[in-house]
């Protein structure tokens, strides 16, 4: 991962926020600013996802730390496993050690967990995380999906249409029509945009077919039965536009939806609720 003047920033941050004014603890007991060797240990299996920014957060500190041996992102290891080796002062390293720690938990926790949703589709569609991220922290959780094997939808709101189920509901509402006829109108009046992908949320087959021959690039069913998607597979055949369900999906879910001829699936569970990976930073010497 390239280190961004916003990242930097982002890093800049987490460690005033860590610090305060000062490490009056390290600087009370350490007169001596003497050298020092650390192994990050991984305390339990997981796929490694942010080692560039753990780097970073001690090289802002003092640029004299240096890592040694680490692993690259996307590696799978073992627990137990050294990740990479620390040499340097003592003052930063113990200084940045919660902060680096905190972050590749967090990018390793939703790799890790991303990798599970990916193998469990057994390679029939794409596992996509959504816009449910932590705020501010959107392009790191993002890029640790991408290393945990899945896939990104949109980054924000001005990428693609998506018309969800409250643009439907006012428009029918306001409108006076159905959720049918607000979705075929909604999603012609968004495709009048050049060179935007248009998305509709639907709930049922019929949904699904008004969004279709309105033009829309790829149909979202949100919470809505296998029999119902099934259906519209069959009559559109081959002639179909992309396909992605959604809703509350979980790891559990995955397996049975292997038998639909479906593209995406998008898991807020990913980044919301992914475990964050225990690490340990123990000093050799």
């Amino acid at each position: 991962m390239k280190i961004t003047c916003k990242i930097r920033r982002f890093l800049v941050n987490a460690l005033k926020e860590d610090i305060g004014k000062r490490d009056i603890t390290t600087e009370t007991l350490f007169e001596e600013n003497f050298p020092i060797t650390a192994k990050l240990i991984a305390k339990q299996d997981c796929i490694i996802a942010g080692t560039r920014l753990f780097q970073e957060v001690f090289s802002i500190l003092d640029e004299k730390v240096k890592c040694s041996k680490i692993l690259k992102d996307g590696a799978e290891v073992k627990k137990g496993s050294i990740v990479s080796i620390l040499k340097g002062p003592l003052k930063p390293i113990l200084t940045g050690e919660r902060v680096a720690l905190n972050i590749l938990s967090h990018l390793s926790g939703i790799a890790t967990f991303t990798n599970a949703f990916v193998r469990q589709s057994g390679g029939k569609f794409k596992i996509l995380d959504t816009r449910k991220t932590t705020p501010g922290l959107r392009v790191l959780e993002k890029y640790a999906v991408r290393v945990g094997g899945g896939y990104n939808h949109r980054l924000n709101l001005s990428e693609m249409v998506l018309i969800k189920d409250n643009h439907i509901n006012l428009w029918s509402y306001y409108k006076k029509i159905s959720r049918i006829d607000a979705i075929s109108k909604l999603t012609a009046k968004a495709k009048t945009i050049k060179n935007v992908a248009v998305e509709a949320e639907v709930e049922s087959c019929d949904e699904a077919l008004a969004a279709k021959n309105a033009g829309a690039d790829i149909i979202m069913f949100d919470n809505t039965g296998a029999s119902e998607i099934k259906k519209f597979l069959n009559l559109c055949g081959e002639n179909r536009p992309l396909i992605e369900i959604s809703g509350g999906i979980d790891l559990k879910d995955i397996k049975r939806l292997r038998n639909l001829d479906i593209d995406f699936i998008s898991a807020g569970k990913i980044t919301h609720s992914a475990p964050a990976i225990d690490f340990s930073l123990e000093i050799t010497t």
